[in-house]
C-alpha cells in the first residue's frame, strides 16, 4: 500500500500511467469490449483489468494522478451508439462528470463510431478494462503535461 494512492490504482495501472507521454492516449474500456484483443497492437502491448469496478470509479481514481491534454481540442473520445450517434448514455455523462470534478470545468468530448473507436484504442498507449458492463463505457483520455 502507498500513502494517498486510491487502491484501485494497482501496480500495472501505475506503471502504465507512468510510462505514457504526453499525447499518448489510455483506453478505458467496458466489459464488453474485445479488449485483449485491442491491447496487443497498442504501444506498450498492456492489458489491465480492474473487475468489479464501475467505470465512474476508476475513472476517478486515474484522475487523481493523470493529467489530461489540455492542448487539443477533443481530449476525451467515447464511442457513439450505433441507434443514435448522438444520444449521450449514463455512463458516459457519468464519465464525463468526473473528468470534469477532476480537472475543474467543462471538457470537450468527440465520439466516434464503434469501428473508428477500435482502430483509436489499437493505437493507444494501452488498454484498462472495467468490469463495468454497461454498453458504450469506452473511452480514450488524452495524456497531458504537468507544469506548463
Amino acid at each position: 500500500m502507498l500513502k494517498s494512492i486510491d487502491p484501485i490504482l494497482t501496480p500495472d495501472l501505475l506503471w502504465l500511467l507512468a510510462s505514457m507521454g504526453h499525447g499518448d492516449d489510455l483506453a478505458v474500456v467496458d466489459a464488453n469490449h474485445p479488449a485483449a484483443h485491442i491491447a496487443r497492437s497498442t504501444s506498450s502491448q498492456r492489458l489491465v483489468h480492474l473487475s468489479g469496478i464501475s467505470m465512474e470509479t476508476a475513472v476517478r481514481a486515474i484522475m487523481t494522478l493523470y493529467p489530461l491534454d489540455d492542448f487539443e481540442p477533443d481530449p476525451v473520445r467515447v464511442m457513439a451508439p450505433l441507434d443514435d450517434p448522438d444520444r449521450v448514455p449514463d455512463v458516459q455523462r457519468a464519465v464525463l462528470a468526473e473528468i470534469e470534478r477532476s480537472v475543474g470545468g467543462p471538457v470537450q468530448c468527440g465520439k466516434l463510431s464503434r469501428p473508428d473507436f477500435y482502430r483509436a484504442a489499437a493505437s493507444s498507449f494501452g488498454v484498462v478494462q472495467v468490469g463495468d458492463s454497461r454498453g458504450y463505457g469506452c473511452f480514450l483520455i488524452r495524456k497531458g503535461v504537468i507544469g506548463i
